[in-house]
């Protein structure tokens, strides 16, 4: 990389998005560089190292696709690949690309501002290590930071004097951690720690799970896969990936079309127990389709799955205590699970409803509820992450006139297509607020918009343009879009961190788009073959006058 010639494009992160937009954009002959706060390539996967991390897409599911031979060769084993193979499968992946020579990893963004006279973007950077500081300069900026790397830290009374071990479960160590004879607290049970409180119990002296609010969990059901099961996806693949690009989420299902309105109480509890036994989001989205949009018809579900906590949990109270009563299933992430509600049957196993006792202090010996004090040695953050709009926020991207992005999102993120913002030329974000991205299989939804970005590029550079900046009145007509679709479902009941309600303060908005991974790629493909409808592109931004002069030229494309 060059430090005196601007380069075409700047990528921050090196996970599934930013591995894919580099060698994309490296492929389509523009100069670019990638910049990467970890060590190394992996992304989520790089931090999420807690135990039992494991992915909830199926492994013939969470792969690339443009890499046909890789997913022939590449092994098949259980369902649901945990940390360690899918960053191994990352590692391959910038090896086999010969990718890591276009990063700089271990180098924090710190400012990314742009400058209009120059139109160009300065990104800032800090060494992890060392912390000497560094810049870059570039054309087009594209964000692959991942909607959960901003780690949600909520600040309890007292927290810095704890004596033990505190770990956040999106920071983890690199080393594995021994819970051996440990007297352990998690809190929070979202996804991170329904995977991570079965395997800490099982090493643990003694876990107390403190649990701010019951979540719904199914069981994931993960195993060896069948050699012949194998064989069929390798041999079908590229009908599977085409199915999994026109599908609502990214995954090759045949969603139901029954409804759980218009069926006896019997059949629903059949559909319902078929679906707990397959494991995984066939109990979302192969059992009835009415269960995210009709409250009576969640209501069947939920009580299934309360009746399910029942059945496996053997004291009553934390049966009850582990009982979600205040919002629809299927509104929040629904978390898959292997022996969640089981690991509350262990003697070693004390849940505390933090409703009931909320935590008033965290002191140097362990924490103290408005019922008393719990005695720990090690403390285990599973407290989420700041969604969608928190790793994006956290780069100090500066827009026209010097605007934070913060402040322009200050009453919630208005995005186009989940792609680009107005006030923030030539700055693209992969599955940013307004798109498909947490709802969906991931590397569908990447692999969608990396392509998408790749090709806008290049058609810019065909026309011979190098300013492309969203409308306001495109932005505002897609986030007012986004918000439509969500008000038909049963999302906006819940306080979830879909709706940025785990932060205080955050505005209160549906984040993702809901309306399907394929209805939305063919609203990205309309807007493409329209010539970037809802986008304004101009340039070239600078001509030489002939004496070594630059001017301005605003010339709409």
């Amino acid at each position: 990389m060059s430090e005196a010639e601007p380069l075409d494009a700047v990528v921050i992160g090196a996970g599934f998005a930013g591995l894919y937009m580099v060698y994309r954009l490296r492929e389509q002959g523009f100069s670019v560089h990638g910049f990467e706060r970890a060590d190394g390539v992996g992304g989520t996967w790089y931090w999420n190292r807690y135990p039992g991390a494991r992915c909830d897409s199926e492994i013939m599911y969470y792969s690339f696709s443009f890499l046909p031979d890789l997913e022939q060769e590449w092994p098949l084993t259980e369902r649901y690949p945990a940390q360690p193979e899918i960053l191994r499968y990352l590692e391959t992946v910038a090896s086999l690309l010969d990718l890591r020579k276009e990063f700089t990893f271990g180098a924090e963004v710190t400012a990314i501002e742009y400058d209009e006279a120059a139109g160009l973007w300065t990104l800032r950077t800090v060494d992890r290590k060392t912390g000497a500081g560094g810049t870059a300069t570039a054309r087009y900026v594209v964000t692959a930071v991942g909607c959960l790397s901003t780690a949600n830290r909520p600040r309890f009374p007292g927290a810095g004097a704890f004596a033990g071990a505190s770990l956040h479960t999106g920071d983890w160590p690199r080393e594995p951690v021994d819970f051996t004879g440990k007297r352990v607290a998690v809190i929070g049970t979202g996804s991170s720690g329904i995977q991570a409180i079965p395997v800490i119990a099982a090493q643990a002296a003694h876990l107390t799970v403190f649990q701010r609010t019951a979540q719904f969990s199914v069981p994931a059901e993960n195993g060896p896969l069948n050699e012949d099961m194998v064989a069929l996806w390798r041999a079908n693949y590229p009908e599977w990936r085409r199915r999994a690009r026109h599908s609502p989420t990214g995954f090759p299902y045949v969603p139901s079309i029954n409804l759980a309105a218009d069926a006896s109480e019997a059949e629903r509890n059949r559909t319902y127990e078929a679906a707990w036994g397959t494991g995984g989001f066939t109990f979302l989205f192969g059992s009835f389709a009415d269960i995210v949009v009709d409250e009576a018809a969640n209501k069947t579900a939920a009580d299934f799955v309360r009746g399910k906590i029942d059945e496996i949990v053997c004291d009553p109270d934390t049966a009850e205590m582990l009982k979600p009563r205040d919002f629809p299933i299927g509104t929040k992430r629904l978390p898959l699970d292997t022996h969640y509600y089981e690991t509350f049957n262990r003697p070693n196993v004390t849940l505390v409803d933090l409703k009931r006792t909320p935590i008033e202090e965290i002191t140097a010996t362990g924490i103290r509820t408005s019922a008393g004090q719990h005695d720990l040695d090690m403390i285990v953050y599973a407290t989420g992450y700041d969604a969608l709009t928190g790793p994006l926020e956290a780069l100090g991207i500066r827009g026209r006139g010097g605007l934070p992005l913060k402040d322009a999102w200050r009453e919630g993120p208005r995005t186009y297509l989940g792609l680009a913002m107005p006030g923030f030329p030539n700055l693209f974000t992969i599955t940013g607020p307004g798109s498909p991205s947490v709802l969906s299989n991931m590397p569908v939804s990447i692999e969608q918009h990396v392509e998408w970005i790749g090709d806008c590029l290049s058609v810019a550079r065909e026309r011979g343009t190098d300013v492309i900046e969203a409308t306001e009145a495109a932005a505002s007509a897609w986030t007012d879009h986004v918000q439509e679709v969500a008000s038909v479902t049963l999302h906006p009941k819940a306080a979830s961190w879909y709706m940025g309600a785990n932060i205080p303060g955050k505005p209160r908005l549906f984040l993702p788009y809901i309306g399907g991974v394929g209805l939305y790629r063919d609203h990205c493909a309309a807007v493409a073959a329209s010539g970037y409808e809802g986008f304004t592109m101009s340039g070239p931004h600078r001509e030489d006058d002939g004496d070594g002069n630059r001017s301005a030229d605003g010339r709409a494309a």
